[in-house]
């Protein structure tokens, strides 16, 4: 029973992924309808990470007093009811305001989930599980980029944000009934009780994130994930514009980006099996750093030009395919280094939410940056310089996670 509501946690998960993820198919419909630029599509994907950015350690050292299974439901609640609202969207600033609600959402369900996990399984079970929970983002990004697109085929734009709000209030009923009450000290206590029973609470909140924030442990998973996460979501969320560009139909456009996008689930899961037979996780992230960098060389710098043209065009996809697939191993590995150098139980939810944190400000900052570099340069052929970049970045972290022993 216990791996059953895990396994509902990661459709948590990938639910709100859905949402972060039904913009990228959708880009091409909105600049038509609504005249967004390049730049603006950019701040779209971009700005449902304002809140991750800005709130991930807040949101981390409050859910262990508020509750984890309460912060997950209303993070639930919160995309539900944006997206059902985006119906009546009809400019980019009341997109953003809503993407800015929709990132408030996805925080609240994605940071309590690692440490929700780790209660419901046994322990020798977590690292499996972990690497399961990585997938959530890709396995979102792969259903949102295949049916997106048919979906919106037949009932617009809308008709896709209104059927993801009525599901994701679904899987809220489903949750509620299904995960045990929060209970225990800072788990879901009555907040009223709390403040007079507990003098020491804002001691306790300072004393949790002082543990955090003096640790490299913590500083160093979060850049890892920061460095990641800006190169995927930069090369994931506008592969559909790209692919258009280049004149590929929507329904091939749609089934090359999904298949991109779920290889990534391929890393989540063996970065488990690789963790559970002993590999030191600096090894798999060095790898997975390692393949992404030359990924996006391959697919972006023109270095296979001088290929015949079906030949180019099958070197680019493959090589933005083991990006993306063997770039997986990065997560996963990361929510199992998240847990592990947390610096005590009771600083896992603060890890992670600083993990978080870094990884929305890496997901903010790509998708611009790259836009940005592509407007610039009049296309796409030296945006791969911020993603091999970022690589380069993240082999470092790893490297100084190894000198530390914590990888």
């Amino acid at each position: 029973m216990s791996l059953h509501r895990a396994r509902w946690v990661v459709g948590a998960g990938v639910c709100a992924a859905l949402h972060v993820c039904k913009l990228p198919p959708a880009l091409p419909l909105l600049q038509t309808e609504l005249g967004i630029s390049l730049v603006q599509a950019g701040f779209l994907l971009s700005f449902v990470q304002l809140a991750g950015m800005s709130l991930g350690l807040l949101v981390g050292l409050m859910a262990d007093r508020w509750g984890l299974r309460r912060s997950l439901l209303w993070g639930l609640v919160l995309l539900g009811v944006a997206s059902v609202l985006g119906v009546w969207a009809h400019s980019v600033w009341a997109l953003l305001g809503l993407r800015a609600v929709e990132g408030l959402g996805f925080l609240l369900v994605t940071m309590p989930a690692p440490a929700l996990i780790r209660r419901l399984v046994p322990v020798q079970r977590m690292s499996a599980m972990l690497g399961w929970w990585g997938t959530f983002m890709p396995l979102g990004a792969m259903l949102a980029l295949l049916l997106g697109p048919w979906w919106m085929g037949l009932v617009g734009w809308q008709g896709l944000w209104l059927t993801l709000g009525v599901l994701t209030l679904g899987v809220v009923l489903r949750l509620w009934l299904l995960l045990p009450a929060d209970v225990g000290v800072g788990a879901g206590k009555d907040s009223r009780n709390e403040a007079s029973n507990d003098p020491t609470s804002a001691a306790d909140w300072w004393l949790r994130l002082s543990q955090t924030l003096t640790q490299a442990g913590p500083w160093l998973v979060a850049g890892c994930f920061a460095v990641y996460s800006c190169q995927w979501m930069a090369v994931i969320g506008f592969l559909p514009t790209i692919y258009l560009q280049a004149g590929y139909s929507t329904d091939s456009t749609a089934l090359l980006t999904a298949v991109v996008a779920g290889s990534n689930m391929l890393g989540n899961v063996a970065s488990g099996w690789l963790l559970g037979r002993g590999i030191a996780a600096r090894s798999v992230l060095w790898m997975g750093f390692g393949v992404m960098g030359l990924g996006t060389i391959g697919a972006y710098s023109g270095v296979l030009g001088a290929l015949p043209l079906e030949m180019e065009l099958a070197g680019r996809f493959v090589s933005v395919l083991l990006f993306s697939a063997v770039g997986g191993v990065v997560p996963g590995t990361l929510y199992t280094l998240a847990v592990r150098v947390a610096p005590n139980e009771r600083t896992i939810s603060t890890t992670v939410g600083w993990m978080q944190q870094w990884s929305a400000l890496g997901q903010f900052s790509g998708a611009p940056l790259v836009a940005a570099t592509a407007a610039f340069m009049g296309g796409w052929q030296w945006t791969w310089c911020i993603t091999a970049a970022c690589a380069c970045v993240g082999l470092v972290l790893a490297w100084r996670l190894g000198q530390r022993g914590q990888a």
